[in-house]
């Protein structure tokens, strides 16, 4: 079970969120697994979440531009 006070706008999209999350992980070489995760550092943290970011902005200023 998660501690995690982190909830999602939309509840539906959860599930894609969680895959994202994982394929960005595994893109940039952080060892992400499903369940506990405590053995990672908060730089690698930081990374998955930080590129995740990025990667959503840039599809949003694709779909904004049209391409």
């Amino acid at each position: 079970m998660s501690n995690s006070s982190n909830k999602a706008v939309v509840p539906e999209a959860k599930s894609a969120l969680d895959k994202f999350k994982f394929e960005v992980a595994n893109e940039i070489g952080v060892p992400l697994k499903e369940g506990y995760n405590g053995d990672l550092t908060s730089k690698q943290n930081g990374s998955v979440g930080g590129y995740m970011v990025k990667k959503m902005i840039e599809a949003q200023e694709r779909q904004m531009s049209g391409q």
